[in-house]
């Protein structure tokens, strides 16, 4: 897919100004210059795919602020063969830098047109996580349980089945909150307990549940 040096240049330029808003892990800055974030964009909103701003897409949802990208990422302290669970594929950009630091990741979505977007999108760039259309309040227990867990929209409390597929010692990152902004959580399972971290404010929108007709 096409990446022209133009955007190749944004993408370091982004990469230095989140390096100066406190982003400092290398991995993470190592993805954010190696993923073009314009393919993951709606074509007439390329021009912005790297300003550090959130942008819309399709079903209400939105591709997160490059610099919420790099913080809850860095907070997962991600290593090569963590094996990785993301609620909400979204447009696959969060996933995609999570395969470019050498995660196994596993991704739900429960919009049909996103996940079969974001599949696209992932695969043509060389990224293969295994990809599920469905409810994420449900994790994945199939593949259970996770070195890591990620929750890309905002929720009033982590439903219980995430919890119950983190491995022991595992981090579990979300913006949990019940108004439009959430604080940002990073929970640590050590035994049965599970420690809680207030990692300031964040704006998701929000965990969304199958409809019942």
């Amino acid at each position: 897919m096409q990446d022209p040096p133009r955007y190749q240049g944004l993408r370091k330029r982004l990469t230095e100004q989140l390096r100066s808003k406190g982003i400092s892990n290398p991995l993470v800055l190592h993805a954010i210059g190696t993923v073009p974030r314009h393919l993951f964009v709606d074509t007439a909103l390329r021009e912005h795919a790297y300003e550090d701003k959130a942008l819309p897409l399709m079903a209400d949802q939105t591709i997160s602020q490059p610099y919420t990208v790099a913080f809850q990422t860095e907070l997962l302290d991600i290593h090569p063969g963590l094996k990785v669970l993301e609620i909400g594929t979204g447009s696959g950009y969060q996933t995609a830098i999570l395969c470019a630091m050498g995660a196994e990741v596993y991704s739900v979505e429960l919009e049909r047109a996103l996940y079969e977007r974001a599949k696209s999108i992932l695969n043509a760039l060389g990224y293969y996580p295994q990809l599920r259309w469905g409810d994420g309040r449900f994790g994945w227990p199939t593949y259970a349980p996770f070195d890591r867990i990620l929750l890309t929209a905002g929720t009033e409390e982590v439903p219980e089945p995430l919890f119950q597929q983190l491995k022991e010692g595992g981090i579990l990152v979300a913006p949990v909150g019940a108004s439009s902004y959430q604080t940002m959580m990073r929970y640590q399972k050590v035994g049965d307990k599970v420690s809680a971290e207030k990692k300031g404010h964040f704006r998701f929108v929000p965990l969304r549940k199958w409809e019942l007709s």
